[in-house]
Formats: C-alpha cells, structure tokens, sequence
C-alpha cells in the first residue's frame, strides 16, 4: 500500500512561486500531480517515470511548471513559477506501483494524496 502526503501549498502573489512536495510511502514507479479549481474538474498537471528521464506535461503549463523527484527520498516535486490566478487550485499527488507511462488520465493512478490548496492572489 502506497501513502502520499502532499506540501508546500499556500498562498502567493501573481507572479511568485511555490514548490510543492509529495512524500511517498512504498513502491512508486510514475508519480504525477493533478489539480482541481474552484468549480472545475480534476485536470492533469504534470507527470514523471521512476527514472526521472521521462516526463509529461500539460501543454497549458509547459515552461512555467516543472516537476521532478528524488527516489532516495520516496519524494516528488513541483516547481511552479510565473503563477497565475487561474492556477488557484487543490493540487493533488498520484502514483502508481508499476510501469512506466507517464499518463495524463486519473485512471493510470491507483493512489492519492489528500491534496494540498494553492491560492494565488492578484
């Protein structure tokens, strides 16, 4: 069974950034991370292999979002620069135990974190 905790989330200026964190417990093979805004669906972020070589993006976000992770740490990263009001969202880490596709559908994710709130103000 694989737990993932999300940090990092708070509130920033238009413009700032932020760096959130995904700690997992157990096995992981492709981690991602997904986002829901105020009255929107879940979309899908960013995601990235176990080997850190493969990476997926969301075309909207692509420059300005980056994600990364450390397997020593069991941890995934976020970076998130030039923010912008419509970035507000909870942002969700997912994972799953096996394979390498870096997909962009929820269904491709067996595990979840509790979500962590991104407020960007202007």
């Amino acid at each position: 069974q694989v737990q993932l905790v999300e940090s990092g989330g708070g509130v920033v200026q238009a413009g700032g950034s932020l760096r959130l964190s995904c700690a997992a417990s157990g096995r992981t093979s492709t981690m991602a991370w997904f986002r829901q805004g105020p009255g929107k669906e879940r979309e899908f972020v960013a995601a990235i292999a176990w080997s850190g070589g493969m990476t997926n993006y969301a075309d909207s976000l692509k420059g300005r979002f980056t994600i990364s992770r450390d397997n020593a740490k069991n941890t995934v990263y976020l970076q998130m620069n030039s923010l912008k009001s419509e970035d507000t969202a909870v942002y969700f880490c997912a994972a799953r135990s096996w394979g390498w596709t870096t997909s962009t559908s929820q269904n491709s994710y067996g595990y979840w974190g509790q979500g962590t709130q991104v407020t960007v103000s202007s």
